[in-house]
């Protein structure tokens, strides 16, 4: 087991490997910004170390300079929590080569499952089905009509080299191809350094439905079922819960299987998810691999009872894994709300400042992922999420009134928050029946935005 990690990330997962490590007794050194120096990981750590000043490009996403706060403090291994340089295989690369370990697949997995046209590929030869698309990169908007073409419109651009929603269009004919081709392309430039693009049919009416996996380095790989992400926003996610309402157990068994499948064809190792969309046939098709622990992971860990984040240092110190896959259990249902500094009635234009007052709800069933406190000053630089509220209950609908109660308990006083966006969300009825798809959230924005929510939001957040 590690001695010391170094924990190259902020906000809330900073705090969640922190509280992992601690467990372990693992020493902890957090990596930050000048703009995080008075942040709760800071003050939580048993070290910490500035590793460059507030923009993302000269801190977190500084390999030199984080791979020489590693060496400097003694640390062995480097956790890159989600986001930033989580996926970098480069970064996973650089450790190896000074004795560090870092804390997720190896870079060649890295680097199958980055390009995800290569990802496609590798799936489709392992028997998992793909949504049908280019196959190769289009580099340019001449690419992209003769792509287009092959597939049938409507058509949805992705980034090669990257996820998340960068670089994601949608052209339903050539017209509107043209239009949001260089749009895109500038965006995957300006966030992967690749502008490469590809292209797959767009289904209408979709769900977005993740499979988690655990894997050792032995060959020994397992499933912890799946996370419904279907409610998003601009292809961001807002609820997740898990397990889907919309699989049958059936169609779970059989998900799961292939995920699996998939990931053992790329050598996949540590925890991950491989990601799938759902048509209203029930037919499931690959769309990506997340190679690292998941803003939604919490929704697993109540209802199988197992530490996902411990699990992930584990795995990457070597130690095989500890359960086999008849012995995974789920009990119950687990839905999160993503709490953001954002303003729903300006379009959710981030805001930032004084935190004058946290107060964060609690009660059966609830759990607070956060890193804020009173008296803390949210930068500007990064990204909006405050804090994660999870919820369990023996079902669904017990899981979502203990959300709803949480949300309604919460109080974040000095920065407008999305806190009446959510339960509005919560309450709508289509979301009750479990009855939405990828659009859903864009469909019903205004209706969800109305004078009730921003009532309510007005009141939370005063």
């Amino acid at each position: 087991m590690f001695r010391k990690i170094l924990i190259a990330n902020r906000g809330e997962i900073a705090v969640r490997v922190l509280r992992a490590c601690r467990e372990l007794g693992i020493a902890t050194v957090v990596a930050h910004s000048e703009a995080d120096r008075n942040s709760l990981a800071v003050a939580l750590a048993d070290q910490a170390i500035c590793i460059g000043p507030a923009a993302s490009d000269g801190s977190y996403l500084n390999i030199p300079n984080i791979v020489s706060a590693a060496l400097v403090t003694g640390a062995d291994a480097i956790h890159p929590g989600y986001g930033f340089l989580a996926e970098n295989a480069y970064l996973a690369e650089i450790c190896a080569q000074y004795g560090l370990t870092f804390i997720g697949p190896p870079p060649e997995v890295l680097e199958r499952f980055g390009d995800k046209v290569g990802a496609r590929k590798l799936m489709q030869q392992a028997g998992v089905p793909i949504i049908p698309g280019s196959d190769e990169a289009c580099c340019s908007l001449d690419d992209a009509r003769q792509a287009a073409e092959a597939i049938g419109y409507p058509v949805m651009l992705k980034a090669v080299a990257g996820g998340g929603g960068r670089g994601m269009r949608v052209a339903r004919d050539a017209a509107e191809l043209a239009r949001v081709f260089p749009i895109a392309q500038l965006e995957a430039q300006a966030h992967f350094a690749n502008g490469g693009l590809y292209l797959e049919r767009l289904l209408a009416h979709a769900r977005h439905v993740e499979v988690q996996i655990v894997a050792d380095r032995y060959g020994h790989m397992i499933h912890l079922g799946e996370r419904d992400c279907t409610a998003q926003r601009r292809h961001q996610k807002l609820v997740e819960e898990a397990p889907s309402p919309a699989l049958t157990p059936e169609l779970r068994q059989q998900m799961g299987a292939l995920a699996v499948r998939g990931a053992q064809a790329a050598g996949y190792q540590t925890v991950g998810t491989m990601e799938f969309l759902l048509d209203e046939q029930r037919r499931y098709y690959f769309i990506e691999a997340n190679c690292r622990i998941q803003v939604e992971h919490p929704v697993t860990e109540m209802v199988t009872g197992l530490d996902l984040v411990k699990e992930q240092i584990r795995l990457a110190s070597g130690q095989p894994l500890r359960w086999r896959q008849e012995e995974v259990a789920w009990r119950g249902h687990a839905i999160e709300c993503r709490v953001t500094a954002e303003d729903p009635a300006a379009d959710f234009t981030p805001d930032a400042g004084l935190v004058e007052a946290f107060h964060a709800p609690g009660g059966p069933g609830i759990r607070v992922d956060s890193h804020l406190f009173s008296g803390y000053t949210t930068p500007p630089y990064y990204d909006s999420l405050l804090a994660k509220i999870i919820a369990w209950g023996t079902g669904r609908e017990e899981a979502i009134a203990r959300l709803q109660g949480a949300l309604r308990e919460c109080r974040v006083y000095g920065v407008k928050t999305n806190l009446a966006f959510q339960l509005a969300l919560l309450d709508h009825e289509a979301f009750r029946r479990g009855d939405l798809d990828v659009r859903f959230v864009e469909e019903h924005l205004t209706a969800l935005q109305g004078e009730r929510p921003l009532a309510r939001e007005a009141a939370l957040s005063r």
